[in-house]
C-alpha cells in the first residue's frame, strides 16, 4: 500500500473512531442523565413510609365555636387530602352527653360516622375518648366507674372499623399509685377490648403520663398485646404554672417518643406554630420521624394541628405538608 493511500485510509478510521467516541460519550451522559431523572422522579414520587390521619381535633374550633356539623369530618379530610379519620368524643357533645350516651344515642353516632367514611373513601383508625372518668384515681369506685364508661366506647370503636380507643391516664400525681392504678385500669379494659378486637392506648396528654420513662414502664408492666401508646409529638408538659398555660416541668420530646414508640399503634404529630420555612418551630419534625421510622412503624401518623397564628384549615394542612417534606430527608 502507498504511503498516501494508508494515510488516507487511517485518517479515514480515525475519523470514524472519532464520530463513533463522541456518539458512545453522547449516549452514555443520555443514559447517565435520564437515570438521574428518573432516581430523581423516583424519590419525588416516593410514598411516606406512613399513611395520613387525621386528627378531629384539629378542626375543634370549627365545631365548637363556628358550628360546624361533626359529621362533616370525613368529607374535609377528604377534601385535605387524608386517608384516615381520628374521632374526638367530645366533639360530639352536647348529643351524646345530653342522651347521657345512651345506647342508642351511641349507635346514631356509629350509624352516622360509618355512612359519611364509607361515602368519601376514608378508613376509621381511631376513637379519642374524654370526659369519662378517671382510669388511675385512687378510689377504687370512681376508677370502676370510669373503666364502665369506657366500654361503650370500645364497642363504638369495634362497630366502626377503628383499631383503638385513645384513654387518658390521670387521677393521681403519686407515682407509685398512678402506676398501681394505671397498669390495673388497662388490665381490666384491655381485656375488654381484647374480645372486640380493640387496642386501648394511651397518649403522653399531661400529669405523669407525659413522662416517657413511667408510661412506657406502665405498658411493659401491664403487658398486653392490645395495649399500647400513642406518642404525641408536643404533649411532654408533666406539670404546668399555676393559673397559666406556660409549662414548669417539660419532659424531653424526642427522649419521649423514643421511649414510646416500641409500645405504640398510632403517632400523633402535633404542631402549634412554623417558621417562614414551614418547619414546626419547636419541633424538629426529620428528627421525630426518623426516630418514628427507626422504631419499624409503619401505620397511620395524625395531623394534630393546635395552633392559634395560623387557622385551622391552613395549620392542619401546614401540618401535613411539613410530614411529607420531612419524609423525604429521612435517612
Amino acid at each position: 500500500m502507498k504511503r498516501r493511500n494508508f494515510i488516507r485510509n487511517s485518517s479515514r478510521a480515525g475519523i470514524a473512531f472519532s464520530l463513533l467516541g463522541v456518539y458512545a460519550c453522547k449516549q452514555t451522559k443520555k443514559e447517565n442523565t435520564e437515570e438521574a431523572v428518573g432516581a430523581q422522579t423516583t424519590m419525588e414520587d416516593a410514598s411516606p413510609f406512613f399513611e395520613l390521619s387525621l386528627a378531629q381535633w384539629s378542626i375543634h374550633r370549627m365545631i365548637k365555636n363556628d358550628g360546624v356539623d361533626p359529621y362533616t369530618f370525613a368529607e374535609k379530610a377528604k377534601k385535605w387530602g387524608f386517608t384516615g379519620l381520628e374521632y374526638v368524643s367530645q366533639l360530639y357533645n352536647p348529643e351524646l352527653s345530653d342522651a347521657n350516651y345512651s345506647p342508642e344515642a351511641m349507635a346514631n353516632f356509629v350509624e352516622k360516622s360509618n355512612a359519611e367514611a364509607k361515602k368519601h373513601g376514608l378508613k376509621n383508625v381511631l376513637i379519642m375518648i374524654d370526659g369519662q372518668g378517671n382510669l388511675a384515681v385512687d378510689d377504687e369506685k370512681e376508677r370502676k366507674e370510669a373503666i364502665e364508661k369506657h366500654h361503650r366506647w370500645v364497642d363504638a370503636a369495634a362497630a366502626m372499623g377503628c383499631h383503638s380507643i385513645r384513654v387518658n391516664l390521670a387521677g393521681t400525681n403519686d407515682p407509685v399509685k398512678w402506676k398501681s392504678n394505671s397498669v390495673a385500669s388497662l388490665k381490666e379494659l384491655g381485656a375488654y377490648a381484647k374480645g372486640k378486637s380493640i387496642n386501648i392506648i394511651v397518649e403522653n396528654h399531661g400529669g405523669l403520663s407525659s413522662n416517657g420513662a413511667m408510661l412506657a414502664d406502665v405498658m411493659a408492666t401491664t403487658n398486653m398485646d392490645n395495649c399500647g401508646t400513642l406518642p404525641d409529638f408536643g404533649n411532654f408538659c408533666i406539670k404546668r404554672k399555676e393559673d397559666s398555660r406556660d409549662c414548669e416541668e417539660q419532659y424531653d420530646f424526642y427522649k419521649g417518643v423514643e421511649e414510646l414508640m416500641p409500645y405504640a399503634k398510632g403517632v400523633s404529630a402535633k404542631s402549634h406554630n412554623f417558621d417562614a420555612d414551614g418547619d414546626e418551630s419547636e419541633i424538629d419534625y426529620v428528627k421525630m420521624l426518623q426516630i418514628v421510622k427507626d422504631a419499624g412503624y409503619t401505620g397511620f401518623v395524625g395531623v394534630e394541628y393546635e395552633g392559634s397564628e395560623l387557622g385551622e384549615e391552613a395549620g392542619l394542612l401546614a401540618t401535613k405538608e411539613l410530614l411529607l417534606k420531612a419524609a423525604k430527608e429521612l435517612s
